[in-house]
């Protein structure tokens, strides 16, 4: 279906208006008035785009702005922007290709940080024997923060189980929880405090944080290697306009964190558990196990995520909770839930 205008907590379908619990606008930026100024304000400055590599002669101060932001909200020695959450992905890779014997990944990861000739982590719910042999070598484990279909940060626990002669870098996207889970949102990334000899953070900034763009964080020796590989010299950089945003917007990502956590916590606090559905009060994603629940909730002008990963998969239903939903929307999403 298309619609004509953003969808915020309402769309309009067929001259029809629906609640909306869609899409990945988690601090409901995207619509919020004082966010777009900040937006308007920084266009006006730095203009609608900057065409020319981040290594050209002329340097601007947007950028400095914006990526001190995101190491000091991440909790990172470093970071740095770049146009999109899949440029991101992909730089990642690219650079650890040169430094790694052998790539693992957890479950079904995101295709930013893919990479073919992967090993899986778990074979049989058990840690691939590869990880264990006496073999010293450079490994890299790729894995989403919240994975797919799941409302809670990925286990790292496994991490203990490695022995220390095989050299770990962890590479997690965080598109799904930076924004969203750790204090205002802060993401993953500090909390992991486990044997590795580096971790890197990836995600995309268009997803919770309301602009186009993505984000590297890491080790300043790291972000300093992903600067000088040849795609990151040659590619523009993300909208300086936004990466400014990031900055001048730090109180209002704080302020609608706080409105998300919220909304979470009364759902939790009347929704009826079952076994169709799937919630963390921690986590504004609801998956719904039963096709008849999402026919029901359209029947009651109800709107919700549907979509496939792939093209062989059964369709994804999930109810997008956001910072901008009121209280009488949450009660009449809950009310058809409840009594299904």
């Amino acid at each position: 279906m298309k619609v004509e205008k953003f969808p915020d907590r309402i769309i309009e379908i067929d001259h029809e208006q629906y609640l909306y619990f869609g899409g990945t606008a988690y601090l409901g930026l995207p619509t919020n008035a004082a966010f777009q100024d900040l937006v308007i304000k920084n266009i006006l400055k730095w203009g609608t785009t900057y065409g020319s590599s981040r290594t050209a002669n002329i340097q601007l101060t947007a950028y400095d702005a914006g990526e001190k932001f995101l190491a000091s909200h991440i909790g990172s020695e470093n970071t740095v922007t770049v146009s999109s959450g899949m440029l991101a992905g992909k730089l990642v890779v690219d650079l650890m290709k040169k430094q790694t014997d052998c790539f693992f990944h957890v479950n079904d990861i995101h295709n930013a940080i893919s990479i073919e000739n992967s090993l899986p982590l778990f074979i049989d719910k058990k840690l691939n024997e590869r990880l264990l042999d006496a073999k010293p070598e450079k490994i890299t484990i790729l894995t989403d923060g919240v994975p797919s279909f799941e409302t809670k940060p990925i286990d790292l626990s496994f991490l203990k189980q490695i022995p220390k002669h095989k050299e770990i870098t962890l590479v997690v996207d965080e598109s799904h929880a930076f924004g969203i889970v750790g204090q205002n949102g802060s993401g993953l990334y500090a909390s992991i405090q486990y044997p590795v000899k580096r971790k890197i953070m990836v995600s995309s900034l268009g997803k919770a944080f309301g602009l186009t763009g993505g984000v590297i964080a890491g080790d300043s020796d790291f972000i300093n290697e992903i600067k000088e590989q040849e795609t990151f010299t040659s590619a523009a950089g993300m909208n300086p306009a936004f990466v400014q945003t990031l900055f001048d917007a730090s109180a209002i990502y704080k302020m609608q964190h706080q409105k998300l956590k919220d909304n979470l916590s009364y759902i939790d606090s009347i929704l009826i558990k079952n076994s169709t559905i799937k919630f963390d009060k921690n986590y504004p994603l609801i998956y719904l196990l039963s096709k008849e629940l999402v026919e029901k909730l359209k029947a009651e002008k109800i709107i919700i995520a549907s979509f496939k990963y792939t093209k062989e998969a059964e369709p994804l239903n999930r109810i997008v909770i956001t910072a901008n939903h009121l209280k009488e929307d949450l009660d009449k999403l809950i009310q058809v839930l409840n009594h299904k």
